[in-house]
């Protein structure tokens, strides 16, 4: 029996040992240029980059390292990659929902933006134009403040737009896209309102006021929902700024006055300041 828990206690000895060695951290070292995945929400869907981000490190970039009227491969190592949820709309230029590489030539005055089919390449050096699902061209600023650092970032963004930004060195190139989403937008909102209402009144009032749809119905909304929370004054907020478009400025003057002092009841700085730029607006 003792030569048995030997046995058995060296074999589980043995097993610990093992199983140390097989989860031990392989070293690691650094890529010299970082890799960087952003995701932006973008109407119904997300907008997704996976990029490497090198240094400038004292070196002329553009017209240099990265010569005029070449493939890029929009970064450094593999291939920048672009997914895109739901369809969306570039530059003009509608796109299916998928997964692309991103390509650039840049030129001095004008850079070709490429989304291409085949995905997981190294560099540029497998690209073939043939596999291009889309090009177009936008024109590169001049910036003032050096980037040190290659960076992609997503800016301007409302819910049916956004700019990507490419910059580095001290030249940048501004991406735009669309969405097409408001008819499902709408239906979505229409669905969700023929139940509890409660949870979306807030989301279906800016939707409407962003994007420049029916006041009336937006305003029904309003008046619903300050039945139910008749102490917030964000709904004060929506009902100035709605009465104030459709011509109404007696009525978003009283709004904004009215929601300002439910704000200031509460302690709610940032509302009783809206609500102050909203009186504002309407006084003018």
């Amino acid at each position: 029996m003792k030569k048995t828990y030997v046995l058995l206690f060296s074999m589980l000895i043995a097993c610990c040992c093992f199983s140390s060695k097989s989860y031990a951290q392989i070293p690691r070292i650094p890529e010299a240029s970082s890799t960087q995945t952003i995701i932006q929400d973008f109407g119904l869907g997300k907008v997704t980059v996976t990029y490497s981000r090198p240094n400038v490190k004292d070196r002329k970039i553009f017209g240099g390292i990265i010569p005029y009227g070449e493939v890029w491969r929009t970064g450094a190592n593999a291939a920048t990659v672009i997914t895109f949820s739901e369809k969306v709309i570039i530059e003009g230029n509608p796109v299916p929902a998928g997964t692309y590489s991103l390509f650039s030539i840049p030129n001095k005055n004008e850079w070709t933006i490429i989304l291409n089919k085949t995905v997981k390449q190294w560099g540029a050096y497998s690209y073939k134009q043939d596999q291009d699902f889309l090009r177009f061209t936008v024109k590169p600023i001049r910036v003032s403040e050096k980037r040190e650092t290659f960076t992609m970032a997503f800016v301007n963004s409302t819910t049916k737009s956004t700019d990507m930004v490419l910059v580095w060195d001290k030249t940048a190139a501004y991406i735009h896209m669309e969405t097409d989403d408001d008819a499902k937008i709408t239906a979505n909102i229409d669905e969700l309102m023929k139940g509890d209402r409660k949870p979306y009144y807030f989301n279906a009032i800016q939707y409407y006021y962003e994007n420049h749809k029916d006041v009336d119905k937006a305003l029904g909304w309003v008046y619903e929902a300050e039945k139910i929370e008749p102490k917030g004054p964000w709904y004060k907020l929506w009902e100035s700024r709605l009465l104030l478009r459709k011509g109404d400025k007696a009525g978003a003057i009283a709004a904004a006055e009215a929601g300002i002092a439910l704000a200031n009841a509460d302690k709610d700085e940032e509302y009783a300041r809206l609500n102050q730029e909203a009186l504002d607006q309407a006084k003018q």
